[in-house]
């Protein structure tokens, strides 16, 4: 079964995505999601000009042989951009081979491990009120599990919150919806952890005080605290219970966990910026997280995060893949069918794609009672569209960044 075909498809229904397509020479069909929000087009010229000219005529059947050729023979290994581009070629090849197979993907991974996926949602206010309403939309939707996040007051446009700017920005679209802001110039936010710190506490008593103790919350502090600040809030947040703190601090520097550790017992969630094994091996080893946060998408395909996933089970460490709507609904299938498979699965991030995204990728998972589930067509159960991504060319966008009160940039 021979790579006969591949395409690049780049498209911008609800926000950008990119596409790889491969086609076998008894025309088999394949998808991987390449997508690499805001840096969009680096991964196409990587994809377009070094990967694609070395599929051709390649067995789609080689799928840990292929991987190991595009990770090594590069030379200079890792990083997002290589990273996604071999993501994208892993999952196309699962797809190939599962149709090949006439199963859906997961049963090639092992088959199920459980009936469904547990999977949260997005909620957030710039006031308790506001907050309290997206708390009850979301459990409308039949979430089960909700990440929380909260405006500060004195700030006017942070990480997680809707702002007039992002409303106009994004043509009326929430800001937890997709961050990711279409123009030439990446907007400005500002930040004081200090007032985070004294506020976030506060609000999560009035959310439990709300919902009571039963409701599993989320809280992602998106690396803008140091390692002692993230101590103090893991601290200040054991009374309410949380099911994770995510991105606490920057995980670059990953021996500033130890110091987190040493002060709560708040389960930690980190890793949606990490790319391989490599980014782990410290902080799994030293069992200095809970939850792995990596995308299918970011981290080389199903091949290599179920690696990555299967030693973290040896340390009790669950999965928690992310999966915003910068996920494509082909990273999402993947994601679905791996976290399906896997023993230690521990939750899904799901955002809901727009309308005009799920007429560009047309997928068969399900979601009923909180719980996602891939669907049982072969391969992923999703299919690309190509007359309606032609309709929406790409268009520049950028995720934002923090200043402090003095002009000085911070982590967003």
């Amino acid at each position: 079964m021979i790579i006969d075909k591949a395409e690049v498809v780049v498209t911008s229904p609800d926000r950008n995505f990119v596409t790889l397509k491969l086609t076998t020479d008894d025309g088999l069909t394949g998808l991987g999601d390449a997508t690499l929000n805001g840096r969009e087009l680096a991964v196409v010229a990587y994809l377009t000009e070094h990967v694609v000219p070395l599929l051709i005529g390649r067995d789609a059947h080689r799928i840990e042989d292929t991987w190991q050729f595009l990770y090594r023979s590069a030379y200079w290994r890792r990083g997002p951009v290589t990273m996604a581009a071999i993501a994208a070629v892993d999952v196309a090849l699962w797809d190939i081979k599962a149709k090949a197979a006439g199963m859906p993907l997961y049963q090639l991974l092992g088959g199920a491990s459980r009936t469904g996926l547990l999977a949260y949602g997005h909620a957030s206010g710039k006031t308790l009120p506001e907050l309290f309403d997206s708390i009850r939309s979301y459990q409308a939707q039949g979430y089960r599990a909700i990440r929380v996040q909260t405006g500060v007051p004195g700030l006017k446009s942070i990480y997680g919150i809707a702002s007039n700017a992002t409303f106009e920005a994004n043509k009326g679209v929430r800001y937890d919806y997709e961050p990711a802001q279409r123009g030439a110039w990446p907007s400005e936010e500002d930040w004081d952890t200090r007032s985070y710190l004294r506020h976030v506490p506060t609000v999560f008593e009035a959310v439990r005080n709300e919902f009571g103790p039963e409701l599993p919350l989320l809280h992602d502090g998106h690396h803008r605290m140091t390692p002692i600040q993230a101590a103090q809030l893991g601290k200040s947040l054991e009374p309410f219970d949380l099911f994770w703190l995510e991105d606490c601090t920057p995980a670059e520097n990953q021996e500033a966990l130890r110091l987190v550790r040493q002060h709560t017992t708040t389960p930690l969630a980190i890793g949606e910026i990490f790319n391989t094994v490599w980014d782990y091996q410290q902080i799994i080893r030293e069992q200095l997280i809970d939850y792995v946060r990596s995308a299918v998408t970011h981290t080389g395909g199903i091949t290599h995060l179920k690696k990555v996933l299967d030693y973290a089970s040896q340390y009790q460490i669950k999965s928690g893949m992310h999966g915003p709507t910068d996920i494509s609904p082909v990273g999402m299938a993947a994601a679905m069918h791996l976290g399906l498979s896997i023993h230690n699965f521990g939750i899904q991030e799901y955002m809901k794609h727009g309308e005009k995204t799920n007429q560009v990728f047309e997928q068969s998972f399900t979601w009923e009672n909180g719980m996602l589930h891939p669907g049982d067509k072969p391969g992923l159960g999703v299919e690309l569209n190509t007359d309606e991504a032609g309709k929406y060319p790409y268009e520049q966008a950028y995720l934002p960044y923090n200043r402090l009160a003095d002009g000085t940039v911070h982590d967003w």
